[in-house]
């Protein structure tokens, strides 16, 4: 990447934060390979700029942890399924960047050698430094924390700039939802307390009160819009941002 590149670029290092519904398409569960291919091609249009980029991936298109306590599971089972499940879907997208030519870890907070390495910080600064694409699996490594607080923990340990946020099927954050509501107002910026407040969905309330803590702004963009990752680096598209 030229250096004359650099400057268009708002942000050096990113977390994107995706769900794990996002990567079954139009199927009712499990992956999708032709849509992990575009977005993996979204993330390597980034990667292109010359922008650091972490990932977490949810599980909730193999196993959701709250599902299954809530038909009668042990809670903390129930948890550690659901990061399985992450470490699957981190691999599989890491499959699809590695197609692309794009070097990438996969980094478990649950140590599991044979396919993954252990999360340590300082060796996956080093990888974002080298330009390496990191996806962080198994959410914080403990049960009753999402992939949502997993995501603003690793950014603010990553020293990230923001989070991104890609939704599928909305452009933003909105008063009410959208789908249901055709009068809902979409935010260009909301802070992390009317968040809260108004239970607003953008994430949980201990990732919120994480960032909003840490000052770290959380940007919520259409993940189903081509382009739209990109744009937002370069100071375009429709999304919100949430911050202080």
């Amino acid at each position: 990447m030229t250096d004359s590149a650099e400057p268009s670029v708002k942000y050096k290092r990113v977390l994107l934060k995706i769900s794990g519904e996002a990567l079954m398409g139009d199927q009712g569960y499990g992956l999708h390979p032709p849509t992990m291919a575009r977005i993996a091609r979204e993330v390597q249009s980034v990667h292109d700029m010359g922008v650091e980029i972490c990932m977490v991936i949810g599980g909730g298109n193999i196993f959701r942890g709250l599902a299954g306590s809530a038909q009668g599971m042990e809670r903390t089972t129930a948890d550690y399924m659901g990061m399985l499940a992450t470490v699957m879907n981190a691999l599989g997208m890491q499959a699809q960047l590695e197609a692309l030519g794009i070097h990438t870890r996969v980094i478990s907070a649950i140590p599991m050698d044979q396919v993954c390495e252990p999360y340590i910080r300082r060796r996956a600064v080093r990888h974002l430094e080298k330009k390496r694409i990191c996806i962080f699996a198994a959410g914080t490594g403990n049960p009753y924390f999402t992939t949502d607080t997993a995501a603003t923990l690793r950014a603010n340990e990553m020293t990230c700039e923001a989070i991104f946020m890609g939704k599928n099927g909305v452009d933003g954050v909105y008063d009410m939802d959208p789908k249901k509501h055709p009068e809902a107002k979409r935010y260009d910026t909301v802070s992390y307390d009317e968040v809260l407040q108004k239970n607003l969905g953008v994430m949980d309330a201990s990732a919120i009160a994480l960032a909003r803590d840490n000052n770290l702004p959380i940007i919520v963009f259409p993940l189903d819009e081509p382009g739209g990752f990109k744009g937002i680096l370069a100071g375009k598209g429709t999304y919100t941002r949430v911050q202080g």
